[in-house]
């Protein structure tokens, strides 16, 4: 089946873009979700005239993204945790743990933009990648200290 992208898809593709989905993907998920529109030749049409307005806003967004990427990368997390031998932590620092303290800073960012491939596990210093956009990604600074 083919739909129209009304929005972007991981491993999809992005606004406007015409791909071929299997029918039950797009019957049950994309459709109902509002990420795509059957392509027929009326709504391919409506889609072309809301492509500019479409547009628009999606550079708003872009210039916010880079704003926002460039007050995070000036940003540095520290966490106090109990430790034991080897600098191993009794426990980790999780995204969660990552999205209440950018909250407490007044950065409103969701878990599922943080990269985290698992959690951290010992005391040091690490990047963590911030995924504001498929193509803007900010990256803090997490330190991890004994307690």
């Amino acid at each position: 089946m083919k739909v129209i992208l009304k929005a972007e898809v991981d491993n999809l593709g992005k606004f406007g873009d015409l791909v071929k989905v299997a029918p039950g993907y797009a019957r049950n998920y994309l459709i109902p979700k509002g990420f795509a529109a059957e392509a027929t030749t009326g709504n391919i049409k409506q889609f072309e005239a809301e492509r500019e307005a479409y547009l628009k806003k999606a550079q708003v967004k872009r210039e916010n993204s880079e704003k926002l990427k460039t007050e995070l990368e000036g940003v540095t997390l520290t966490f106090t945790r109990k430790a034991g031998e080897d600098d191993k932590l009794f426990g980790s620092v999780t995204t969660h743990d990552i999205e209440t303290e950018l909250k407490a800073k007044g950065f409103a960012i969701e878990r599922k933009e943080i990269r985290l491939e698992e959690p951290i596990k010992s005391i040091g210093q690490f990047t963590v990648s911030v995924r504001l956009q498929s193509d803007v990604i900010a990256n803090i600074n997490v330190g991890v200290v004994k307690e």
